[in-house]
């Protein structure tokens, strides 16, 4: 069998949502190709990541219709943020801005579940009529020519369209089949995440503890409720698989001195290796990727969901755009100004991030000295400050 539709997308997870929910009531007909099972989708279910969302990000999802669909209680405001490094007290703080964006602000962002953004990124798309979405559908092979894109399935079906989007993960096979390199950085760190009851207030702030051995990050959801995400090398995650939540509780509460007071575990803990990824470019023939696609984030910054909503928003656009005016959807002057659009983005926030972990991960004696006198610094050049809120907002 063969169908042809003038927008293919492989992978509907938020990004590949995202980009098919800008698309409404464009006309243009968006075929998503997933694995997982309809019922996945549906109702994802809790993963342990909570996704701080900057002010952008609310918008672009108010917009789509989005963020209306998540419910109000599970949208948690983060009022500043904290860095602290190594056995020192002395914090670098980001505190709560006036405004955000041009407007009066009262938080930094938005903490919300990653399985409540994809079921209301779902819950939109699958309202469309424009939108087919196949399930438990899995891809065989991915190629383009001047004048078409083809996939594929491994059921043998054939899917042609103007304009492919990859949109199928950090470790995305359509990448591959495209021909489009990247830059894969293992960080040898697993991350562990999951929520932890506490004595003490959060206060509504985030915490960022580069602690030396591993590193500890503290989302506050509810005032007594924090999401918890632990850092540690590799070789280490054994050992911490194998601790009860009790003993897991305790070695937080230690590492934090305290901060939060008793601990308790509350959910499932899960746990993610620490993999980084920028492609060497974002678009080949009739063909462009979104999302963890063109830049997998390591999540110290809190970015790549951010990122990846970003990139939807900047191809659908040009999109719509060549489409009103009647001009090829899929073209590579379209694609290479989407291209050169994102990458002035991306490129600053990848290579960013690893300066700062490579910097913030490293135990010799002058990278620790060096670690305090830049935060101290930054806290210190109000320039620097301002421009790095920006970034946390957006």
């Amino acid at each position: 069998m063969s169908s042809h539709s003038d927008i293919l997308i492989v992978g509907a997870g938020p990004a590949g949502l995202s980009f098919a929910a800008e698309l409404a009531g464009s006309g243009l007909s968006v075929t998503l190709i997933e694995r997982s099972p309809l019922a996945v989708l549906q109702n994802p279910p809790y993963d342990g990541r909570e996704i701080a969302l900057t002010h952008l990000s609310r918008e672009i999802m108010q917009r789509l219709g989005m963020w209306q669909l998540i419910p109000e209680d599970e949208i948690y405001p983060l009022r500043d943020a904290k860095v602290l490094n190594g056995h020192s007290d002395y914090q670098l703080h980001f505190p709560q801005p006036t405004e955000a964006r041009g407007e009066p602000a009262d938080c930094l962002g938005y903490l919300v579940s990653n399985h409540n953004i994809r079921k209301a990124a779902y819950g939109v798309v699958s309202q469309l009529d424009n939108i087919t979405i196949l399930t438990d559908t899995a891809v065989k092979e991915v190629k383009t020519s001047d004048d078409e894109a083809q996939v594929v399935l491994e059921n043998g079906d054939i899917l042609t369209a103007r304009l492919l989007l990859a949109a199928d993960s950090r470790f995305s096979q359509t990448r591959r089949q495209l021909g489009i390199s990247s830059d894969m950085h293992d960080y040898s760190r697993t991350m562990f995440v999951g929520r932890m009851k506490h004595t003490l207030s959060n206060q509504h702030t985030a915490y960022e503890c580069f602690h030396y051995g591993r590193t500890i990050a503290l989302l506050p959801l509810e005032e007594y409720i924090t999401n918890t995400v632990i850092t540690v090398d590799a070789d280490k995650t054994d050992t911490i698989k194998a601790l009860s939540n009790e003993e897991l509780a305790a070695m937080v509460k230690a590492q934090l001195k305290g901060r939060l007071g008793d601990m308790e575990v509350v959910s499932t803990f899960h746990n993610y290796p620490l993999v980084g990824m920028l492609a060497q470019r974002f678009y080949s023939k009739r063909s462009a990727l979104i999302g963890d696609a063109a830049v997998g984030m390591h999540p110290v910054t809190a970015h790549g969901f951010n990122l990846g909503l970003s990139s939807a928003d900047t191809l659908a656009k040009l999109v719509l755009e060549a489409e009103k005016n009647g001009q090829d959807i899929g073209s590579a002057k379209l694609l290479e100004r989407y291209n050169s659009k994102h990458m002035l983005h991306a490129h600053p926030m990848y290579h960013g991030t690893n300066m700062l972990l490579k910097l913030f991960t490293n135990e010799t004696a002058p990278a620790k000295l060096l670690r305090g006198l830049v935060l101290r610094a930054s806290n210190n050049f109000p320039p620097l400050k301002k421009l790095i809120t920006k970034q946390l907002t957006g």
